[in-house]
């Protein structure tokens, strides 16, 4: 095997590297062809639940991009079948709950995780990918404001008016839910870390639809006790990441989170300033922005590389997941652009 690669994980702990790292989210994925190969033969629940497949699949972009780190192949919702959420993931739609959360007593059903039973399957894939891979992997959850938007409006949803209408009028069965959530994607990251994750990323996709009073009072402080219990078991660098923060970022950095990753709407350079450097940043790239002529992205991506200031702790990466359809010889360049530069 060559030798390590731990550019990530230098830049995650604001240490001098040679250059930015760079990796994707939603690296692995539909956009490539040997992906949509593996999906002909199996499901994404059961890419996720079978670890020779999930680590055949996590290893696929970087064997084809060399990326810098890698990420663990899996889906937010799979921690929550075990706590006694039923879904079904619905092409187009993305993951339908069949059982929403609709009151207290839903909540207090939930069943915390056996994690000596529970979710092993992403534990062996996490010792596979360790064995196979000279760079680190990242292991991941969704944030608890995320999985509790599923849960209650019982699937993607626009407007959140059931979220909202559950958190502001049932603030009691809101906390105990989010507190749950906390506690037990805690504990699934530990034991991702345990399994062979080098770094965890905490994905709050759905966040940015909050106002930053919301955030401070009904998110904030279970954000708070989520990334300072995992400070307290293990020192792998923590990625937190959501979209439409920009008014959320002072927050974020609040957790104690290692590294904040930036969407493509906010301004990298002028966001990392404001928190003093005092953190990491991970970002920015618009992932449509890769659907654009080679000269188009390169301008766009020598830009954005411009911009950052002469600080440790810049990781290179898009503001959200790799779209479907994306050409893949242009993630191709762009890698080899960043890792050139």
């Amino acid at each position: 095997m060559s030798t390590f690669n731990d550019r990530f994980l230098k830049a995650c702990r604001r240490e001098e590297t040679d250059r930015p790292p760079v990796w994707m989210m939603r690296q692995a994925g539909r956009y490539q062809k040997g992906y949509r190969a593996i999906r002909e033969k199996y499901s994404i629940v059961d890419i996720c639940k079978i670890p020779e497949v999930c680590t055949e699949v996590t290893l696929l972009p970087i064997e084809q991009f060399g990326f810098d780190a890698a990420i663990v192949f899996s889906d937010i919702m799979i921690p929550l079948e075990p706590m006694g959420i039923s879904f079904e993931y619905k092409p187009g739609v993305g993951p339908i709950i069949h059982n929403p959360i609709r009151s207290k007593s839903d909540v207090e059903a939930l069943t915390d995780l056996d994690l000596g039973s529970d979710l092993q399957y992403t534990a062996t894939a996490l010792g596979n990918l360790k064995a196979s891979l000279n760079v680190p992997c990242l292991g991941f959850v969704g944030a608890p404001f995320t999985l509790a938007s599923y849960m209650i409006e019982g699937g993607p949803s626009k407007s959140h008016i059931l979220l909202k209408s559950f958190m502001y009028g049932e603030t009691e069965a809101w906390h105990l839910l989010m507190k749950k959530l906390a506690h037990n994607m805690a504990e699934y990251l530990l034991l991702q870390v345990e399994s062979g994750a080098a770094a965890v990323q905490i994905f709050d996709s759905w966040i940015g639809m909050l106002s930053q009073e919301d955030y401070q009072e009904y998110v904030f402080p279970h954000m708070f006790d989520m990334v300072q219990y995992l400070k307290g078991k293990t020192n792998v660098p923590i990625v937190l990441f959501g979209t439409n923060t920009a008014h959320l970022l002072q927050d974020f950095k609040r957790t104690g989170a290692d590294v904040i990753g930036i969407d493509w709407k906010t301004d990298l350079a002028k966001a990392w300033e404001a928190m003093d450097y005092e953190v990491a940043v991970q970002g920015n790239l618009d992932p449509t922005s890769l659907f654009a002529p080679w000269e188009v992205i390169e301008r766009k991506a020598k830009r954005l590389l411009d911009s950052i200031p002469n600080q440790a702790g810049y990781i290179f990466n898009l503001g959200h997941g790799i779209l479907p359809k994306t050409p893949e010889e242009h993630v191709k360049q762009l890698v080899k652009l960043v890792q050139e530069e």
